[in-house]
């Protein structure tokens, strides 16, 4: 669990805490063990135990499966619906400062480049990132604390999300085509959300000015300031207001000089096309090269087979 879930727990019953009671109720009510409840999901049983003792943040998939094998009506997922599970996750120690920001900042504007930023990526595509280096629960748990900060800027009247991609975002494959084909979906989907807003940098227009690397801006609700950058191991914040300045500037200019959210979400239905029509084409190519062997076979077997010799007339 994060400290702040460690902390409330001093003072009373976390909403993790809670979820796991009733998911133990309704558990114990089926006659089912935690081994066995594991098997039929499936997951392992430490997963379910740690559910139920309130130090896991399930996923939604997995209180809908326990609604449907424990015949709850659908009860588990309303409360996991209702649940704020930001302040349950935990977050690798050098993010921490950055997700604490994310759960109350009243408005951020990205400039990303190579990779969607976090705030937008699908689940599917985080994993692919976080695969390289980590395995196993860790991954779950990374993936998990990334789509917990995107929650509040999802929901209705959410804050304002301001995303300039740089078009490497969108060529850069990470995972697979149909990745991608599902990320730029889940892109389109987002930038129709009236506080979200993406936009491309496109990589051939010249004169561009960029960051120098990906960033952030971020208001929060008393009005202050930062910027916030990130290297390969760590996290960078600033809030000198000469510093912002000058980066809001930045940040500013090229999203004038980008294109547009209509033209951007043009260019990322195309992408989304072309990674998906990869598929489909692929597929075709496997059916026709199945069916053009299939034929060849055909024709061995003709030319093969018994030859029946008869007397030619003679003229």
């Amino acid at each position: 669990m994060s400290r702040r879930n460690a902390e409330g727990a001093a003072s009373g019953a976390t909403t993790a805490a809670v979820f796991g009671e009733v998911l133990r109720h309704f558990r114990e009510a089926a006659g089912l063990t935690q081994a066995e409840l594991a098997r039929r999901i499936p997951c392992d049983r430490s997963h379910v135990a740690r559910v139920e003792a309130g130090t896991r943040v399930p996923q939604d998939t997995f209180a809908k499966a326990c609604d449907e094998l424990l015949g709850t009506g659908g009860v588990l997922l309303r409360l996991w619906r209702r649940i704020d599970w930001y302040p349950q996750v935990e977050h690798p120690d050098w993010f921490q400062r950055r997700a604490d920001m994310d759960a109350v900042a009243v408005a951020v504007r990205a400039y990303q480049e190579r990779v969607v930023p976090g705030l937008l990526q699908t689940e599917q595509y985080a994993r692919a990132l976080f695969s390289p280096v980590t395995s196993g629960e860790e991954i779950d748990e990374r993936v998990r604390a990334r789509l917990s900060r995107q929650q509040r800027f999802l929901e209705s009247g959410g804050p304002l999300l301001v995303a300039v991609l740089d078009e490497s975002c969108l060529r850069n494959v990470v995972g697979s085509r149909s990745v991608m084909a599902d990320q730029c979906a889940h892109l389109l989907e987002a930038g129709r959300r009236p506080n979200i807003r993406i936009q491309v940098a496109p990589a051939g227009r010249p004169g561009l000015d960029r960051p120098n690397a990906s960033m952030s801006l971020i208001q929060l609700p008393d009005g202050h300031e930062w910027v916030y950058s990130e290297s390969l191991d760590r996290g960078h914040f600033s809030d000198d207001p000469a510093l912002y300045a000058r980066h809001a500037q930045t940040y500013d200019v090229l999203r004038a000089d980008a294109l547009s959210a209509p033209e951007s979400a043009d260019l990322i239905s195309d992408l989304s096309k072309g990674y998906g029509d990869h598929g489909h084409a692929r597929a075709e190519r496997g059916d026709l090269d199945k069916e053009q062997l299939q034929r060849l076979q055909r024709r061995r077997l003709r030319r093969g087979g018994p030859r029946i010799h008869g007397h030619r007339p003679r003229s």
